[in-house]
């Protein structure tokens, strides 16, 4: 293959995936050019993730990219708000539970109610957003091959399919997001820990219109209790892209068992009645979970897939890695810009690791314990058509039926992870006793909590040409008159995504303007915000919110570009500098 001339940059991406995608478009916003490569030539098309949550769409908030145009695709909040356990999409329904928080009260704990977009279609308007950006390059059809590291410098060696070359590619930092084959990760030699948890699972992939056959029992998920197709389909779209995860026994069938017509029949299975489909695709797994050894090695970083990889069973596998992609395209703007040194590109992992972690158990957790619950109605039957009666039948017990009624209440956790997506906190060696149980938490390493706000003087927009828009929560269908009317800004709202933001109430305010001062001498980019001066608390939560701040005792709240709490600390201009050295310590000033 021949070899073309090298490329410079300072940070190169591998992988055009979602986390690739944001990293790029997170760091341009920040100013850091950098190159994406992506090995496929083309974007693929099939249904992945398919839920963005709370942090992930305060994090598109954060930076300008439009939430209002996230929710226009995808599924309408009336058609995924639920749960649902059957017999087959179209037969008796057995149970149901919400799914996630799409309730007004979760508003009171973040501005953004989780959405449902496949990932396809994320990644394309994440590709559209970036399309004419000059900090953003990408390359389609090219291969990450290996790389060198002599001091402060990487060189890549990529192939293009394209133009059928060899060339390097010299960067600062490589930011590995090429999947959970990452390519980088093995050549790094770096290992995945985790486990199994032996349920087999197929993934098919079809193309159906359902809006009939589910006709009002619409809803994110349908869990399939029928003895041939046990598993839940996915309702991406419910005219036309769904997917069915089907749980099957491998010591019976193997994957390569599963041809298009068995997959067609499992599929017919599931839906109840003959409809019109198409089987796009399928793919066979395992449940389980790994999370990578180091997410650093030199200056390569695994983020995303690359550096964790588990089950689908909550939805927090795209999740974490956007949450990956906020906190390292902070951590290398510091750095890039010279108001932080490379110690704390080291926080990364101490910070992100540990969450992938317990989201991974999570994950794992929820997928025994939902495919326990499928296999729950055991029947004697062999013959399929008896075995679906006998089913039937044991569900008309009231016995049975209380007794599958508690299982699927016992399943609340696993469609409710609020806590883990809004709740985790860096530092924090003590995992959440329950996945749902959230309560704000205002110490150091937690994300800012979430409070309405009134602003009293404009708030500063990232790109510092528009006004910040205020939250739309026109798709609530079910808010009475008036509630949106005070809950248009977040305290979210209040942070600079370029530097620290100084918190603070009139009592604070003396001690805020001293630590602005010294950090404007560190060359530190700072916005100093006091309640009462730039902004009111509003709503319920407004002491409860300034009281976990300590703003009554004079103190001062430290908040990170990633919007998580640096430190609280102080009660007169006495304590500015014990403050100012935990800002050192973290940035290596």
């Amino acid at each position: 293959m021949p070899t073309a001339t090298s490329t410079q940059t300072p940070i190169l991406i591998v992988g055009g995936g979602p986390s690739g995608l944001l990293e790029a478009y997170l760091l341009a916003k920040l100013g850091v050019p950098s190159l994406v490569v992506e090995r496929h030539p083309t974007r693929l098309g099939a249904p992945k993730a398919h839920a963005l949550s709370p942090r992930s769409l305060e994090i598109c908030r954060q930076f300008g990219l439009s939430v209002s145009a996230i929710r226009s695709l995808g599924s309408p909040r009336d058609e995924a708000r639920h749960v649902r356990f059957v017999a087959s999409l179209s037969g008796m329904q057995v149970g149901t539970l919400p799914y996630e928080r799409m309730d007004l009260d979760v508003l009171e704990h973040t501005p953004e109610m989780i959405h449902n977009i496949p990932q396809p279609e994320f990644e394309a308007l994440l590709s559209k957003e970036l399309k004419g950006n000059p900090l953003v390059e990408v390359r389609l059809g090219v291969t990450w091959v290996s790389c060198t590291q002599d001091g402060n410098v990487v060189v890549s060696t990529v192939e293009d399919s394209v133009s059928n070359t060899t060339y390097e590619i010299e960067s600062k930092y490589v930011v590995a997001c090429d999947g959970a084959n990452s390519r980088v990760r093995k050549f790094l030699g770096v290992n995945m820990t985790g486990e199994d948890a032996y349920e087999t699972l197929l993934t098919i992939h079809f193309n159906a219109n359902l809006k009939k056959v589910v006709g009002e029992r619409t809803g994110m998920l349908h869990w399939i209790m029928d003895p041939e197709a046990r598993g839940f389909i996915i309702a991406y779209n419910l005219d036309g892209n769904q997917v069915l995860i089907h749980n099957f026994d491998a010591k019976v069938k193997k994957v390569s068992d599963f041809t298009d017509e068995e997959c067609h029949r499992i599929v017919t299975k599931a839906i109840g009645q003959d409809t019109p489909f198409d089987v796009i695709g399928k793919a066979g797994w395992i449940l389980s979970r790994r999370v990578a050894d180091q997410y650093r090695v030199g200056n390569v970083f695994l983020s995303g897939d690359s550096a964790h990889a588990f089950p689908p069973t909550g939805g927090l596998g795209l999740n974490s890695g956007i949450a990956d992609a906020h906190c390292l395209a902070s951590k290398l703007a510091a750095v890039y810009h010279g108001w932080a040194r490379e110690i704390v590109l080291d926080t990364y992992e101490q910070e992100r690791r540990p969450v992938a972690i317990v989201n991974s158990e999570q994950s794992v957790k929820n997928g025994v314990k939902i495919f326990q619950l499928l296999r729950e109605l055991k029947t004697e039957a062999t013959d399929p058509a008896e075995a679906r009666i006998e089913m039937l039948e044991h569900l008309k017990d009231p016995n049975v039926k209380g007794h599958i009624d508690s299982l699927i209440e016992d399943q609340r956790e696993h469609f409710d992870n609020l806590m883990l997506h809004i709740g985790y906190v860096y530092g924090d060696k003590e995992k959440p006793s329950h996945a749902s149980h959230f309560k704000p938490n205002y110490g150091p390493g937690a994300r800012l909590p979430h409070c309405w706000i009134r602003p009293l003087v404009p708030l500063d927009p990232l790109d510092r040409s528009t006004p910040l828009p205020p939250v739309d929560l026109s798709y609530l269908r079910d808010a009475p008159a008036g509630y949106t009317d005070t809950r248009k800004y977040s305290t979210l709202d209040l942070l600079s995504s370029a530097g620290l933001t100084l918190l603070s109430g009139a009592e604070g305010s003396e001690m805020a303007a001293k630590l602005e001062g010294e950090l404007q001498k560190l060359k530190v980019p700072t916005t100093r915000k006091t309640m009462g001066v730039d902004f009111e608390l509003v709503g319920e939560h407004a002491r409860e919110w300034s009281d976990g701040l300590q703003f009554s005792k004079g103190c001062v709240a430290v908040v990170r570009p990633d919007q998580h709490i640096l430190v609280v600390g102080g009660s007169d201009t006495s304590d500015a500098e014990a403050v100012l050295t935990q800002i050192r310590k973290h940035y290596g000033l």
